[in-house]
């Protein structure tokens, strides 16, 4: 029998560690353990999915030790492995999804020839839109998925564009100091013209938010046609030349290294 503990209200003394009950909250724990990101497993145990000892569980505040004795749609859930992550290099055509109703394909369609045979379920950290390639990261940690993907954590992405029109170097500088597109704000983008062959060129920009459709929204802004669309790098993680639609798992060290380094870097902020 699991034991469960409520998290208990905040009082004066509730400082104290001795006050406070031992284990973590089960969102937490399930998205280490790979179910999905801990927002989703807070989703499921309001669907009802999530059981202890065959008690459908009531709130994601729930304390426990262990994930002994819980079930998720009737399964039980394996001990937590150890994080691991994989670079893949997204083609264009696939949606960043598990499953699309209308029947378009998905990233997870091309993972299953992808990935090693030893890997375990891994979520997409962050999203690449329909027609945007490049470097997806994959991930089976819940938290780690999660920390990187919060602005918060300032994590830089790169991208290449190729993109139709004429644009100058002085104009995408001023992208430094942030821009407001129909009421959303953008912050601060690295951007350089690298090439340009007729009237496309080749613009590498740099950003850490990583807002919906933000690099072709900001482009479009400038007149600018975008043809194609390209993720190279995700924090210290390089697309390099891992080949379309294949995948290059990093190394557990650097893995571990990294999670640290986060970790440290989030409490500064």
């Amino acid at each position: 029998m699991v034991k469960i503990t409520p998290t208990p209200p905040k009082s004066e003394d509730s400082s104290n560690s001795g006050d406070r009950p031992e284990g973590h909250r089960i969102a937490k724990l399930l998205a280490r353990a790979g179910v999905a990101s801990r927002r989703e497993v807070e989703r499921m145990i309001g669907d009802g999915r999530v059981a202890i000892d065959g008690k459908v569980l009531e709130t994601a505040a729930t304390i426990i030790p262990d994930l002994k004795g819980v079930t998720v749609d009737g399964k039980p859930v394996g001990k937590p492995e150890a994080a691991r992550l994989f670079c893949f290099h997204k083609p264009p055509g696939l949606l960043t999804a598990e499953r699309d109703f209308s029947g378009r394909g998905t990233i997870y369609d091309a993972l299953v020839n992808a990935m090693p045979k030893d890997a375990p379920r891994v979520m997409p950290v962050g999203r690449l839109d329909l027609n945007t390639e490049g470097l997806l990261l994959m991930t089976n940690d819940g938290e780690l998925k999660r920390a990187m993907e919060l602005p918060s954590s300032g994590i830089p992405r790169t991208y290449r564009a190729r993109a139709f029109g004429d644009i100058s170097q002085a104009q995408l500088e001023d992208l430094m100091d942030g821009i407001t597109i129909e009421g959303v704000n953008y912050g601060p983008i690295d951007a350089n013209l690298e090439r340009r062959t007729g009237r496309n060129q080749w613009i590498e920009l740099t950003l850490t938010e990583g807002k919906n459709r933000e690099v072709r929204n900001v482009l479009e802004y400038f007149g600018l046609e975008v043809n194609r669309l390209m993720r190279t790098a995700y924090g210290p993680f390089i697309l390099g030349d891992i080949k379309r639609g294949t995948v290059a798992e990093i190394k557990q060290s650097d893995v571990e290294r990294y999670r640290k380094q986060l970790a440290r870097e989030t409490k500064r902020k």
